[in-house]
């Protein structure tokens, strides 16, 4: 279980960062002056895609690394749970630094109570 939590906690910082570095450089590309209607769309896909298809890779690798297998409920779990609070994170502004950090240290205990299960 705690080997869970650890995982979680890193992925979750590593993917919010990633989530977020990738939705500023979506936002920065449509910004652009020579930008036209759809600019940034493409960008915003890429960066929505790899916010949420990083979770479950992170999920499953840092497990690995922990020699722990078939943690097939917390890859799936945390794969599901991250759209909403990965999502709350990055596309609602006026978001504080201590409720991301709070809205993470969730998403670690919620993976530690999967990876018990």
């Amino acid at each position: 279980m705690v080997k869970g939590v650890v995982v979680s906690a890193a992925a979750a910082a590593a993917c919010y960062w990633v989530w977020n570095s990738a939705a500023k450089w979506a936002t920065n590309a449509g910004d652009r002056p020579d930008s036209g209607f759809s600019t940034g769309f493409g960008e915003g896909l890429t960066a929505l895609f790899i916010g949420l298809v990083s979770m479950p890779v992170a999920l499953w690798a840092g497990m690995r690394m922990a020699a722990e297998r078939d943690n097939y409920l917390l890859v799936l779990g945390g794969g599901l749970m991250w759209p909403f609070i990965g999502g709350h994170l990055i596309h609602d502004a006026g978001v504080s630094s201590v409720e991301t950090f709070l809205y993470c240290a969730l998403f670690a205990l919620l993976g530690g109570a999967l990876s018990f299960v």
